[in-house]
């Protein structure tokens, strides 16, 4: 097979679906071409995990176990925007650390300007999911890289071609041996940045204090009576954004629009059930990761309180729990509150 051909997967002219099974192709073809023996790690390398009280187990892969020098690696990679065709945007640029590795905009520009398409989500606690992306098309941590790698309104790049451009500095050859005994190839940099995202994990928040750390008092009185009203089933928040991850991995239709201009997960299934569907997002520091929905059409969470309030637009495939709820202005304010307490400041 000619390994252009190959290697060349991502279509803005293609829909989701065909897109996603060429990517499976995609990691077929690197995967064949791989040790299936795993080199040997030194000891002094082991990367220790430490999880936040209340948080499960993070299954990793056996053929990508962290260690020091992999996490190092991939953290070069994130910040580094040698990944874009341009050299003009990296990982970073869209998922940036001082906002809980989301953006503060509702679509990122990606290389010569190009508007994207989606928000950018937060990367924190990232390991513990699957189906990534809003449509869930991409099974693995170590698949996701390669959809920006390859999209037009990003980096618009090719992941052979970056490899070769990454094979030209003598530091990225050292890490890679480093961490992967091999060169610097599409195996070691899709691995390397699963290995660095599964470390991006975010738990002590005032919330996980009062919750998971016995703090009492860790949550003001305003934000138990959020708590309280987060939990209740008049208003069924914690339905969806449920468990120590504030997500239940799920796709729902929220009422959003009666219209979608953007599909959803259809795109991906075409099913007509799955219109209007996107994944469900975390709330985990979400006063850092506004604005909100897929779109960004949500500028701050009163937005969004009130969105849930007024049951949403009519729409077939709208979550049947979503039918509005009255409160008071005091009410709302303390369910602010409460979703503020779920973001931590380390």
């Amino acid at each position: 097979m000619n390994s252009n051909k190959c290697f060349k997967l991502i279509n803005p002219n293609l829909n989701v679906k065909t897109n996603i099974i060429y990517l499976t192709l995609f990691l077929f073809c690197v995967l064949s071409s791989c040790h299936k023996e795993e080199p040997v790690v030194e000891n002094d390398d082991t990367y220790i995990q430490q999880l936040p009280a209340g948080f499960e187990p993070m299954i990793i892969p056996d053929s990508n176990q962290l260690t020091k020098s992999r996490v190092a690696l991939g953290k070069r990679l994130f910040n580094d925007v040698a990944l874009s065709r341009t050299n003009e945007v990296s990982c970073a640029s869209c998922h940036k650390q001082n906002l809980a590795f989301a953006d503060s905009v509702a679509f990122s520009p990606g290389v010569e300007g190009r508007g994207g398409v989606r928000n950018a989500p937060t990367l924190f606690n990232v390991g513990y999911l699957d189906r990534l992306l809003s449509e869930g098309g991409v099974p693995t941590l170590e698949m996701q890289v390669l959809v920006p790698i390859q999209e037009h309104n990003e980096f618009d790049f090719n992941v052979l071609e970056l490899a070769e451009r990454l094979e030209t500095d003598p530091t990225y050859v050292e890490m890679s041996q480093k961490a992967y005994k091999r060169i610097i190839d599409p195996y070691v940099i899709t691995r390397a940045l699963a290995a660095f995202q599964r470390t991006l994990i975010s738990g002590n928040s005032p919330y996980d204090q009062y919750a998971y750390q016995n703090n009492t008092n860790a949550l003001t009185a305003s934000q138990k009576e959020g708590l309280a009203l987060f939990m209740s089933d008049s208003l069924a928040c914690s339905s969806c954004h449920a468990g120590f991850l504030f997500t239940n991995k799920g796709f729902e239709n929220n009422g959003l629009y009666e219209v979608y201009p953007d599909s959803g997960r259809i795109r991906l299934t075409l099913n007509p059930a799955d219109r209007g569907k996107f994944k469900v997002p975390t709330l985990r520091n979400i006063a850092k990761t506004a604005p909100y929905m897929h779109d960004g059409s949500r500028p701050n969470l009163e937005a969004v309180i009130n969105h849930y309030a007024s049951g949403g637009a009519n729409h077939p495939n709208k979550n049947t729990l979503i039918k509005g709820f009255v409160l008071t202005e005091t009410q709302k304010a303390n369910l602010k509150a409460f979703l503020q307490s779920l973001t931590e400041s380390d």
